[in-house]
């Protein structure tokens, strides 16, 4: 049996309080993940393309206020 699977099975044994205890940490940690790389393509420039982008699209008036 592959690993997930038995993550998988073992998820789905859980009783409703350790679940949510689960999905709140799993919820935690995927945002710090996203936020890691997130931060590891800024400082890589990966994002540089965009910021450009939108930062001429403002120079060029076709942005508005929120």
């Amino acid at each position: 049996m592959a690993f997930v699977d038995l993550l998988e099975q073992q998820i789905a044994s859980l009783d409703d309080t350790s679940f949510a205890k689960l999905r709140d940490w799993f919820f935690e940690f995927d945002q710090e993940r996203w936020d890691k790389q997130l931060e590891d393509d800024s400082n890589a420039g990966k994002l540089d393309l965009l910021i450009n982008e939108a930062f001429a699209e403002h120079q060029a008036g076709k942005t508005r206020d929120l």
